[in-house]
């Protein structure tokens, strides 16, 4: 299997086929590079790889992502962590975590975009 298929087979997995048909729908000549380096690089050879697994690469994800303030990203993320078995009470702690270290506005964003994901998978009331 090359990297590029491994790639969309753990995005699959991640975050549902869903993902990777409405990434294809939205690929094009501008962002076709970006997409195959997203494939190939980030989940062909790095979320591939044996180090660390699945669950531990998203905790660190939703970490970095708060850390950045990238919500977009970390919505996707966030789908994924449940996907490798992150619980609702690791998620609030990470994202308490990243309250301390990255500062109130970025894990407040954070938060906001947890409870919408949470909700949308059925695991808040």
């Amino acid at each position: 299997m090359s990297e590029k298929e491994a790639g969309r087979q753990i995005m699959r997995e991640l975050m549902g086929a869903g993902y990777v048909e409405a990434k294809d729908k939205k690929r094009n000549s501008f962002n076709v590079l970006l997409n195959e380096y997203s494939e190939e690089v980030c989940f062909g050879r790095v979320w591939a790889r044996p180090g660390i697994d699945r669950k531990m690469r998203s905790i660190l994800n939703i970490a970095m992502l708060t850390a950045l303030n990238r919500p977009a990203q970390l919505r996707h993320h966030l789908e994924g962590a449940l996907n490798n078995g992150c619980s609702v009470e690791e998620i609030q702690e990470i994202l308490l975590q990243s309250a301390v270290y990255c500062g109130l506005p970025a894990a407040g964003e954070a938060f906001r975009v947890a409870e919408e994901v949470l909700r949308e998978h059925g695991c808040l009331s």
